[in-house]
């Protein structure tokens, strides 16, 4: 089947799709956005750090500038002198470094948040293929970055211009002051000129990092067979899932099957349901019930019976009940205590007769049932 075009997929990506790009590492990322934060940041980091530089790079260089006479001929003394100057030097720029060490790694991570995906780091020798190469060459993302690009260069290029030919007068000036004087002016024309540039980066970063969250959605959208294959991958084949049901049910049936023999009697109605109670006075509260079935499965519990010689006792109504209200495994309702109480006892009083001899006690009629917890429906299901 040949590949699916880009117009083919217009589901937005799921969840799972985008977890999944997560992983491989593709996630919204702006070089532009990147680029403002760091040079927001050094200016920010020299506005803050101004004075620690001054004094310290002034104290490294009066240091390294001043020394006796003998240390020029003393290879371990100038040696030490080097090294306690480029100490002094590494103290004072720490602080303007670490100020931009935590903004490169922070700036990424407040678009894209933080992200540790081998498998976007490992060696991916497709990328070399050159007709791959070409194709993203004269690909729509190369004519978008190249616009991008563009745009740009134009938007810096004209607020230099501007800024240079706005400080041009003012700088004209500074040659003719003191140094004392013209260094405070200078560096607010540096200042100035900085902002400026950072600002035009703010805008172009605005832009880009809407562009970039937006072309990473395009770029993972699914076509419908996809929606469908992601949804089944997920949920499961239904074939299979009904195969697995089906063996859960056989085997939830054999182990209630089991359950039949232990059993003190079944009820039938008789030929649709089939219902097994058991009864231990010193453990259960109720008596339980271990096995229930319709049709087929009604029928096997009632042969199960007659294999174990475990009383079947025909009870239209009480049997009906029971397989409707009572759940497997669980204690009968409270409302059918006293039908059930009739025909446990009548089980007793058989086991006795069978042991001892005598008068064979008569069954049971049908039990009178509660309204509330008669069967209402059909005795076919």
């Amino acid at each position: 089947m040949a590949e699916e075009s880009d117009l083919e997929k217009t589901e937005a990506p799921s969840s799972r799709r985008l977890e999944k790009a997560r992983e491989e590492g593709q996630v919204a990322r702006s070089r532009e956005w990147v680029t403002f934060a760091l040079l927001a940041s050094a200016m920010c980091a020299l506005w803050l750090t101004a004075g620690l530089l001054e004094r310290n790079l002034g104290s490294a260089m009066r240091n390294g500038l001043a020394f006796e006479r003998e240390t020029a001929f003393d290879t371990s003394r100038m040696i030490a002198g080097a090294q306690s100057m480029s100490v002094e030097g590494l103290k004072a720029i720490a602080p303007f470094f670490g100020i931009m060490m935590v903004a490169a790694l922070l700036a990424p991570m407040m678009l894209g948040g933080l992200l540790l995906s081998p498998p976007s780091i490992a060696p991916n020798f497709s990328k070399l293929n050159p007709i791959a190469g070409l194709g993203r060459m004269f690909s729509a993302q190369s004519l978008a970055d190249l616009v991008k690009a563009l745009a740009k260069s134009i938007l810096l290029g004209g607020v230099g211009y501007w800024v240079t030919m706005d400080c041009l007068g003012a700088m004209s000036t500074l040659m003719s002051e003191p140094v004392r004087a013209a260094l405070p002016r200078l560096l607010a024309l540096v200042f100035k000129s900085v902002a400026w540039i950072i600002g035009s980066l703010l805008l172009i970063a605005l832009v880009d990092v809407p562009y970039q969250i937006w072309s990473l959605h395009r770029k993972l959208r699914m076509s419908r067979e996809d929606v469908r294959q992601e949804h089944k991958e997920s949920e499961g084949d239904p074939q299979i899932k009904a195969r697995i049901r089906r063996q859960q049910q056989a085997l939830a049936r054999r182990r209630m099957m089991a359950e039949v023999p232990k059993a003190d009697l079944v009820l039938t109605n008789p030929t649709h349901f089939s219902v097994a109670l058991h009864y231990d006075e010193g453990v259960m509260s109720a008596p339980r019930l271990v096995a229930k079935g319709a049709d087929l499965v009604a029928h096997r519990i009632k042969e199960i019976a007659w294999e174990h010689h475990v009383e079947v006792i025909e009870s239209h109504a009480l049997a009906r009940s029971l397989f409707k209200h009572a759940a497997l495994g669980q204690e009968i309702p409270k409302g059918l205590y006293t039908a059930v109480a009739e025909v446990l006892a009548w089980v007793y009083q058989i086991r006795r007769w069978r042991a001892e001899g005598g008068e064979e006690p008569a069954k049971p009629t049908d039990a009178v049932i509660p309204v509330a917890l008669q069967f209402q429906g059909t005795e076919t299901v």
